[in-house]
């Protein structure tokens, strides 16, 4: 069990501590010249002989060094808050109580100190004092000990209370990848660097390689102590030190915030989905874009939050919000944050992150709000996906999922209407309703597109993705047209996607056009007109021909200079002939075959070496027989 102090400056936190173990903590110089805890102490001591240690972290009780108790508070099973009975409900009570409420700490227990001083009276005055301000929050009812830290009061009713709630302490799943966030590191003689934290997931062992830091540099684990105790592994609840190893690994690129995660877990972040609580004792309503300190873990980032249900958000009350950080986190779905002013002066609220990997667009649509909505429901995955795909029009990374649930995919029980579908990225789900309305849109805009271009064999792939306007990323989009064109319920032509029973058709226009052109082309033969040639207006010319060559009645040979499909397809027979007599094909005895110069001769040739019934080899062309024009040509 951990267990972490909580309470007003000079309440007695620290002696209370050294009073249930006998230990005086790691103190610093500074914190026992000012007498006045400073930075997050560490105590381990079994609260009777033969039990097993207990983790107390002690931390500041000042204004000034709140930072330094939120990065204690992150992880522990129970939050012991201090009253003192001379003073009694004090600001940073308020404050502390409120920082563990909103971590979600499971319990609480109340040591009422220097009830030495004072009146008994007066201690019966600040357990009401104290019950009033429970009230509302999860700890109603708490126990509450009176006692006192010199003459020794009390102090055996707390070990015993402390010991009841060990034997029901929560045990953290150790599920999942390992997860600490760092409050120390330090250098020991003979070993190297140690850094410790709170294990909140999974676990470590002796040998294993760990991701440390923003740029997820890997390190080993030389070494561990689990609840200040030498061990070859470690599991989530338990207070770690870990001794690190990596080449170049310096001490002053370890700070506290950082994380040491397993390796498929590493997923750095700047944006985070989260169900927010303004506290209700906030003098106003906190604004949408308000400049926060975002406490995660033991790291401390600025940002600013967008409130996604409304322009503002009223004490005591919830909405959903999206806090984009200025520096990269490391999260899951259910880890609890706080929320300080830009000053880092007060504690506004918190929450719960919901999606570490927040989406950028549409996140007020009704769609995503309900996809946050069945977030805050339940933390099973198999649970949350129907009604995260069902409101996804572009789907679900799965490598994704497995980070913001910290779970790897082969502990999935995927429901039966769920696809997973493999795309040149990597795979997605989709829920099969959804995938299969992907489908019938697409054909649905190419109907559409057949429409509104009936001149067009139909549009590419990229065309095809920009006219339907998908929010698909490319990958994906190529991977529903590669179903729909295995089905046969669109057709491809060349690059050119249409429906089955699509055909080209020609404007009166264009008929009319080509009816004037078409004389022109027979008598020419071998030798066409160019574009610029042919008379008329030019760019109508150059349309049509290009229309044309879609259907497959004319050829682009080079730009602005086209053949008919009969004339091709003569062409085609005299270079079979040719191979036929001689098997390799040269420029020369095509050009004397054809009767054209030297430069007309290469452009036919290289317009078939594009459409692939030649093959070059520097000078010399060979027919390749497996070429569709090859088999459709009598030689």
């Amino acid at each position: 069990m951990i267990v972490g102090t909580a309470g007003h400056i000079d309440h007695g936190k620290t002696a209370l501590l050294q009073a249930l173990t006998g230990q005086a903590g790691d103190r610093r110089r500074e914190e026992r010249e000012r007498g006045m805890t400073i930075d997050l102490g560490y105590l381990y001591a079994a609260l009777e002989p033969g039990a097993a240690l207990t983790g107390f972290i002690d931390v500041p009780g000042h204004e000034r060094f709140t930072h330094n108790m939120l990065a204690g508070a992150q992880g522990i099973d129970l939050a012991l808050l201090v009253v003192a009975a001379d003073d009694g409900v004090m600001p940073q009570t308020r404050e502390h109580l409120a920082i563990v409420e909103l971590l979600g700490v499971p319990r609480a227990l109340i040591a009422i100190t220097k009830c030495d001083r004072v009146e008994p009276s007066r201690v019966q005055a600040v357990r009401e004092q104290i019950a009033t301000l429970l009230a509302p929050g999860p700890y109603a009812g708490a126990p509450q000990i009176a006692l006192s830290n010199t003459t020794g009061e009390g102090i055996e009713t707390l070990r015993q209370a402390l010991l009841d709630a060990q034997e029901n302490v929560l045990q953290r799943s150790a599920h999942g990848g390992f997860r600490l966030a760092i409050d120390r590191a330090f250098s020991v003689a003979g070993a190297g660097i140690v850094v410790t934290g709170t294990a909140l997931s999974g676990q470590v062992s002796v040998g294993d390689t760990l991701l440390f830091g923003p740029q997820g540099k890997p390190v080993r684990v030389r070494g561990l102590h689990a609840q200040n105790q030498a061990a070859d592994s470690a599991t989530a609840g338990q207070r770690v030190a870990l001794n690190l190893s990596a080449e170049r690994l310096a001490l002053e690129q370890i700070h506290r915030g950082h994380w040491l995660l397993a390796e498929w877990l590493y997923a750095p972040t700047q944006r985070l989905d989260i169900d927010m609580q303004l506290l209700a004792s906030e003098p106003k309503p906190f604004e949408h874009f308000q400049p926060v300190h975002v406490h995660l873990g033991t790291q401390d980032v600025t940002g600013r939050v967008a409130l996604l249900e409304g322009a503002s958000l009223a004490p005591g009350e919830r909405m959903f919000a999206q806090i984009l950080l200025n520096a990269p986190v490391q999260a899951v779905k259910g880890d609890p944050l706080i929320l300080r002013d830009q000053s880092a002066q007060r504690t506004l609220g918190g929450g719960r992150v919901l999606d570490p990997f927040a989406p950028s667009r549409q996140r007020r649509s009704a769609e995503r709000l309900a996809q946050l909505q069945a977030l805050t429901t339940t933390t099973n995955l198999e649970d949350v996906l129907p009604a995260l795909l069902i409101n996804s029009d572009i789907g679900l990374d799965p490598q994704q999922l497995e980070r913001q649930f910290n779970r790897l995919r082969g502990t999935w029980n995927l429901p039966d209407d769920v696809r997973l579908i493999d795309t040149r990225q990597g795979q997605r789900l989709f829920s099969t309703l959804r995938w299969e309305t992907q489908k019938a849109r697409l054909v649905e805009h190419l109907a559409r597109f057949h429409e509104l271009e009936p001149d067009q064999m139909g549009p590419d792939r990229g065309r095809l993705r920009r006219f339907t306007g998908t929010a698909l990323d490319r990958a994906t989009f190529i991977s529903l047209l590669d179903e729909l064109l295995a089905s046969g319920v669109i057709t491809a032509s060349g690059p050119w996607l249409h429906l089955p029973g699509h055909q080209v058709r020609l404007s009166e226009e264009d008929e009319a056009l080509w009816q004037h052109l078409q004389p022109l082309f027979e008598q020419a033969g071998f030798d066409p007109p160019w574009v610029r040639d042919l008379g008329g207006n030019e760019v109508a010319v150059r349309l049509l021909l290009r229309k044309m060559a879609r259907l497959g009645q004319v050829h682009q040979v080079v730009r602005d200079l086209f053949y008919t499909d009969a004339m091709l397809r003569r062409l085609a027979t005299m270079l079979l002939q040719l191979a036929a007599q001689n098997e390799v094909i040269q420029v020369t005895a095509f050009r004397d075959a054809v009767g054209l110069g030297r430069k007309r001769s290469i452009q036919i040739l290289e317009y078939f070496d594009r459409i692939g019934l030649t093959r070059r080899f520097g000078d010399k062309r060979h027919v390749r027989l497996d070429s569709a024009l090859a088999r459709q040509t009598e030689p």
